[in-house]
């Protein structure tokens, strides 16, 4: 329980001898047997006893009293099994004598166990409008436990001024379980700890798998192996509206749409269809330089623009209309992000310096950092607490809004991108001496892992995190090729060739752990998905192509 603390004198226990009976079977079959199973020396009674619990709570309760007949090996001491059915016949008073008599409990267990049992009398009582009775267990039964006073205080407040009406009592199968979380697991074992070790068990395969990145739950009749076909590795579309090197693509958060941009001054917002196909929706144009980047907003929404030194427009992704653009003083924007809301937006500045805008195109307020020469690859956290930018050829500031504290990232190579991880505890940091270290965000920022062999050194390249919990990173690659490494091993995976130019940015679909998109200086967006997907592509009259 919450704030449990043993003050007074252990409770007096009842003395048991030696020959009782309740001692003599809360070994549970160990002294029947002490033979060890299976290669690990698993213990068969430990065995046993999982499974008849496992089929017990299942509902198989026949079935786990006829293994504990033909084992001999009983699920729990017949003390424990009389315990269990007070609890759930809801006889309070019977669960509480024989808890003092249950062998190998100590006695701050006892007074914890105690207090829930309690807990649950005293409030069915007052359920049941037993007012005097409830005071009763209250005086002499709680409080001398003198265990969670804050909770007992609460339970005082409910008796002066609760009526009985709004007081609910736990159901007896989730005292019981309270009960369990208390008990040592050789005394009474947890509910469904078989069904536990065997999640852990597949959770250990799906970590040692290289290429696990499907949901779906497998068998548990053989190991589970993904192989190389649940990787995105074969381009299912060709999209080819672009009229110069796509420099980014990113798609939304709801997977549904993606946006590219490129040095041809447009940006276009691609619509997934039920079919998987993507289809032209908007082109956006009016921006005077080419567009470096695109934010979602967290509704999917709208979207802003990124002109290279130039501003960050808005738009309706419904219409494709321009809704806003922010500028400051004829200052070259940078990057671009959106608040955690959707309310605000943040722009980088080539003056050092970070503003937030409202919708309305307000200045709310400005950061400029001492450490900041240049603002570039902008993105904040969730919870709208640090903004994250680069702020030096090799230094990554993260600035905390809260504290109005700053504290820096160093590497010792030029930086050329970063990403966030969507879970706000790492970065995937792009350098321009062809690797990619993924790091802690927290205090020590430490280096977690490094990817290599994918090209970087003249152009911006950028690297994302994909697949099933973000297990993969995609790196595009000046060598015109798509790298895929295994996220906490570092090992590269899969190498994917289509691009007949340098490949600038990868955004894998939040939503789709099988599909990725590659922008490239070929002109094109490639969308990638799993090999065993139909190989032939037609180019539609729109420049995109279909399976």
């Amino acid at each position: 329980m919450d704030g449990v603390e043993i003050t007074e004198p252990p409770v007096k226990r009842q003395k048991l001898i030696e020959n009782d009976s309740s001692i003599a079977d809360s070994s549970m079959g160990e002294s029947l047997t002490d033979d060890l199973i299976g290669s690990k020396g698993i213990k068969k009674v430990e065995f046993v006893r999982l499974i008849g619990e496992s089929l017990y709570s299942l509902g198989y309760k026949n079935a786990s009293s006829i293994l504990e007949q033909e084992s001999g090996i009983t699920l729990c001491s017949s003390v424990v099994t009389e315990f269990t059915k007070h609890i759930l016949d809801g006889n309070w008073d019977k669960s509480l004598n024989l808890l003092q008599t249950i062998p190998g409990l100590d006695e701050s267990v006892v007074k914890s166990s105690s207090f829930i049992i309690l807990e649950q009398k005293y409030l069915e009582l007052l359920n049941a409008h037993k007012w005097n009775d409830a005071l009763v267990t209250l005086s002499n039964e709680i409080s001398p436990l003198s265990i969670n006073e804050k909770r007992v205080r609460e339970f005082s407040m409910l008796l002066l001024n609760s009526s009985g009406d709004e007081v609910k009592p736990k159901s007896k199968s989730d005292v019981l379980l309270d009960l369990k979380k208390l008990f040592p697991p050789n005394i009474m074992i947890p509910q469904g700890r078989l069904l536990q070790l065997v999640e852990q068990a597949l959770e250990m395969q799906h970590d040692s798998c290289s290429f696990h990145n499907s949901s779906s739950g497998g068998t548990l009749f053989s190991d589970h192996s993904c192989g190389r076909t649940q990787i995105p590795s074969q381009t299912l579309q060709l999209l080819q509206e672009h009229q110069d090197e796509v420099w980014f693509v990113q798609f939304a958060h709801n997977g549904k749409f993606l946006a590219s941009c490129s040095k041809d001054k447009s940006v276009i917002i691609w619509e997934l269809s039920h079919d998987g196909q993507f289809s032209l929706k908007h082109k956006l144009l009016g921006h005077k330089q080419p567009i470096s980047c695109v934010s979602w907003s967290p509704n999917d929404d709208q979207i802003l623009t990124c002109g290279v030194e130039e501003v960050v427009k808005r738009w309706d992704v419904s219409s494709g209309q321009c809704l806003r653009g922010y500028d400051k003083n004829d200052l070259g924007v940078i990057s671009c992000g959106w608040s955690p809301d959707g309310q605000r937006v943040f722009s980088g500045f080539n003056d050092k310096s970070i503003v937030m805008w409202d919708l309305d195109g307000n200045e709310l307020e400005s950061w400029k950092g001492e450490k900041t020469l240049r603002i570039s690859d902008l993105q904040i956290t969730s919870d709208g607490k640090f903004i994250i930018s680069i702020c030096k050829e090799n230094m990554i500031l993260i600035f905390d809004r809260e504290l109005g504290t700053e504290r820096t990232i160093k590497e010792h190579s030029n930086i050329v991108s970063f990403t966030l991880s969507s879970d706000n505890k790492f970065l995937l940091v792009s350098l321009a001496n062809q690797e990619i270290h993924l790091r802690n965000i927290d205090e020590d920022a430490r280096i977690v892992a490094k990817y290599k062999g994918h090209k970087c050194s003249r152009f911006v390249v950028r690297a994302c995190f994909g697949g099933l919990d973000q297990a993969f990173v995609a790196g595009g690659s000046e060598d015109s090729r798509v790298y895929i490494w295994h996220r906490e091993t570092g090992e590269l995976i899969e190498t994917l060739s289509g691009h007949s130019g340098a490949v600038n940015c990868t955004s894998w679909n939040p939503m789709n752990p099988h599909m990725l998109a590659t922008a490239s200086d070929d002109r094109t967006v490639r969308i990638w998905g799993l090999n065993h997907m139909d190989l032939n592509l037609k180019t539609n009259s729109n420049g995109s192509a279909s399976t």
